[in-house]
């Protein structure tokens, strides 16, 4: 068995990315170009806020809720060509899902450089997380 460190993978999945920024994202999302799937739980998304459109997509999830023959797809995901932006707290994880969506032929999937918190810290809007979502306490909101 071929053995790499995680840093190492790190690497290499973004050196299949075209990664982002956000004000990239920011601007691919005004014109309908994007859809940014967030992989963050529950809590995250609460403490930290969420990207206005963005959809909570668990990591555990992820590929069941993206792949084109995945009964649970969300209706959002037509076709291969999207710009699938896949974001998380920091920038670390989402690299590797990403690389994981584009093994499922989404070839320009891709994840936000810095994640939520590049976001938050370019000044971008975030807002309270929807609450119908599952794990979500209306409460917290």
């Amino acid at each position: 068995m071929f053995l790499v460190t995680l840093q190492e993978m790190l690497s290499a999945a973004r050196n299949q990315l075209v990664r982002v920024n956000a004000h990239q994202l920011a601007h691919e999302m005004t014109h309908g170009n994007a859809i940014v799937l967030d992989t963050r739980t529950p809590t995250d998304r609460v403490t930290y806020g969420c990207i206005p459109g963005s959809i909570h997509t668990p990591r555990t999830v992820l590929e069941w809720r993206v792949a084109l023959d995945a009964p649970l797809r969300l209706p959002q995901i037509t076709n291969h060509n999207q710009l699938l932006v896949v974001v998380c707290n920091e920038g670390f994880s989402s690299s590797l899902a990403a690389v994981s969506l584009q093994l499922l032929g989404f070839h320009r999937a891709t994840d936000l450089i810095g994640g939520v918190q590049a976001w938050s810290a370019a000044q971008l809007r975030l807002v309270a997380p929807q609450a119908d979502e599952v794990g979500i306490r209306t409460d917290l909101l």
